[in-house]
């Protein structure tokens, strides 16, 4: 994934301090210090790509605990378990186990570890049938029903270190044929050796990225009240992990095959994105009956929610123009087109940053680069999709131009006299777009128009839209005073984005 001039997976969470719980913070602290020990020894795994974020994952689906055994000085240990973990989905690679010598209290011992499912009695029974003495036995659950068993036990020759892993491998695969540990076995494993969504047919499959596992136990899920109901989903605030969170929650009664394809590659985009300026993806729920998509809680709302109460300054609007805008680089830049731009899907937090949301019909732009299938919504469609033409990610520059003048013209909606078939009509063979506001700066105007320019190869690059607003906020915008002109809007979210703008 191609970061360019953006933050990492691994400084978003550095930087996310004050909004998360004290137990992730220890976490928190316990991955970085680990981190920077394996940098300095110049671990191999460390420096490939993705690493950052596979070792964050990690430490995220262990309970805190784990980070509080941690011993930093054997921070290899941690890429060891990582791997193990990985190891355990994988029926091929199971029994995932490793053995070792280690010293513990100037004596001799052996340190077993091996991840699997809730087992450890049937374990530590089996090890004492080898005429193992356990001295320390530590478990570890994770998110997705595994569990990290580390014992460390004496009774065996310490030359024979890989003759005792070949014997507890063999114990172990003797002891999973057993129809007890098989029941528990499966009953824990089931969903993981099958596509993850099956509710219609067996090849819909959940693509993984890399070897991180982003699934959400739906027990630890809080829910709080509905703030949105649409055709396919509902939507609630809730509470995971004591952070606030959005929950994205499909309706069964009008499940088909394609909204299942949808929500598989939603979850697939946002396991892969990673931006201040895109909404962050906490994880999901993939086992019918609970399919969900659970994302941080944008408290301050949306910018079409917003538009409503309050009316934007020329500071204001570019400030937020700037955050969408660095938001669909970072997206364009990783192959991925947005195909829903608009008013409705820019959130916003609590400090006033707006981030790009709702990835519904995203997807990954193809070696081509060009797209057929229309999909989006009709008044902020390009020409293009709506005549089923071959399109690229210049489709989310023509839509990017009717959000923008969406924050010009408040609560006004595109093309508001006419149906959105009239309107994509409209828009194709009569060249019509929204009548921009009088008021509106020459150089803004400009812009709108470069944006849904009929022809898609003389729309700019978000690159280029991000060169001009800087270089226009600094030529045309002074100190301003109020950021804003409120009309009955929330003081603390009407606050929150007064801040954001100053800094």
């Amino acid at each position: 994934m191609s970061m360019g001039d953006t933050e990492s997976c691994s400084s978003r969470v550095q930087n996310s301090g004050s909004n998360i719980c004290p137990k992730q913070r220890l976490k928190l602290q316990v991955y970085n210090e680990v981190l920077s020990r394996l940098r300095e020894l110049n671990v191999a795994e460390a420096a490939l790509p993705g690493f950052e974020h596979q070792l964050w994952t990690h430490f995220y689906r262990l309970p805190t605990r784990y980070a509080l055994d941690m011993n930093v000085e054997r921070a290899q240990d941690v890429i060891m378990h990582k791997n193990l973990l990985h190891m355990a989905h994988d029926p091929s690679t199971r029994p995932a186990l490793q053995v070792r010598l280690v010293q513990v209290r100037s004596a001799s011992g052996v340190n077993c570890n091996a991840p699997h499912s809730n087992s450890q009695r049937k374990l530590t029974s089996l090890m004492s049938e080898t005429g193992l003495n356990i001295q320390e036995a530590h478990a570890f659950s994770t998110l997705d029903g595994y569990s990290l068993d580390v014992f460390v036990v004496g009774g065996w020759p310490i030359e024979e270190t890989e003759k005792l892993k070949y014997v507890l491998t063999k114990k172990i695969q003797k002891l999973e044929k057993q129809p007890l540990f098989k029941e528990i076995i499966g009953s824990q494993t089931a969903g993981q050796e099958q596509p993850r969504i099956n509710l219609i047919s067996d090849n819909v499959n959940l693509p993984i990225c890399g070897n991180a596992t982003w699934e959400i136990d739906a027990r630890y899920l809080k829910f709080g009240k509905k703030i949105a109901s649409r055709s396919f989903f509902d939507l609630y605030k809730g509470a995971f992990c004591n952070q606030n969170v959005a929950i994205k929650v499909l309706k069964t009664e009008n499940m088909n095959e394609n909204i299942q394809r949808e929500f598989a590659q939603e979850v697939y985009i946002l396991s892969k994105v990673c931006h201040k300026n895109v909404v962050k993806f906490i994880g999901s729920c993939t086992k019918p009956p609970n399919l969900c998509i659970v994302t941080e809680y944008m408290g301050g709302g949306s910018m079409y929610e917003f538009i409503q109460k309050a009316v934007l300054t020329l500071s204001s609007l570019l400030k937020v123009a700037i955050d969408v805008c660095e938001g669909m680089q970072y997206l364009h830049q990783n192959d991925i087109i947005h195909r829903d731009l608009k008013a409705a899907n820019l959130l916003m937090d609590d400090k006033g940053v707006v981030k790009v949301a709702d990835f519904g019909v995203a997807r990954m732009e193809d070696e081509s680069g060009i797209m057929t299938a229309e999909t989006g919504t009709y008044r902020w469609m390009a020409p293009e999709v709506i005549e089923h033409k071959p399109y690229d990610h210049k489709a989310d520059v023509f839509s990017f131009g009717i959000a923008l003048w969406e924050l010009l013209a408040g609560k006004q909606l595109p093309y508001e006299n006419l149906t959105p078939l009239q309107a994509a009509v409209g828009v194709v063979h009569k060249g019509l777009r929204p009548k921009i506001p009088t008021h509106t700066h020459p150089k803004l105007v400009q812009l709108l128009n470069r944006c849904w320019h009929q022809d898609p190869s003389l729309r700019p690059e978000f690159s280029e839209i991000l060169e001009f607003l800087h270089h226009f906020i600094n030529t045309n915008v002074g100190d301003e005073g109020e950021r804003m002109q409120e009309k009955g809007h929330s003081p603390t979210c009407a606050s929150a984005f007064e801040q954001s703008c100053h800094t």
